[in-house]
């Protein structure tokens, strides 16, 4: 049981940007993911949202945290920041925020997380586009051709 508080720890550090004084290196394949999470599609958010009521963002919060592929979430006080690792190719930002704002809690609307906003939404989606396709490749040997590559 230790050794899986320890990769939590590992993992919590890099979720916040942070590496533990004794450790060099973090390895995410260490991790162990919550269920319909493939690290393969694995991706880190960070929104910043407009002050609200706590009742309502810790709702808003518990509703996200119950998402199949969502694998962390946590929320900074401090900055107004909140933290999201899920799986891209199950969960994107459009179903998170139309979860905050059924919670009446809004994203900020500085340019700043508005232009993370798209960047975010545009990665997601090529992340679920490429998770549905078959990989292709030109240097594949034509089929009956005999040739291994």
């Amino acid at each position: 049981m230790g050794k899986n508080i320890k990769d939590h720890a590992k993992y919590r550090a890099l979720f916040f940007n942070k590496i533990p004084s004794d450790e060099k290196e973090i390895n995410m394949s260490d991790k162990k993911h919550r269920l319909g999470v493939s690290e393969v599609n694995l991706v880190v958010r960070h929104l910043q949202l407009e002050p609200v009521d706590e009742n309502k963002r810790q709702a808003a919060i518990a509703e996200i945290d119950q998402l199949y592929g969502l694998d962390c979430i946590s929320f900074d006080e401090k900055s107004r920041v909140l933290n999201l690792a899920y799986d891209a190719s199950r969960v994107n930002l459009d179903n998170i925020e139309d979860i905050l704002s059924a919670h009446d809690v809004a994203v900020s609307h500085d340019w700043w997380t508005h232009f993370k906003e798209g960047y975010y939404k545009f990665v997601d989606d090529n992340v679920k586009e490429n998770a549905i396709r078959e990989p292709w490749s030109c240097h594949k040997s034509p089929p009956g051709s005999g040739r291994k590559r």
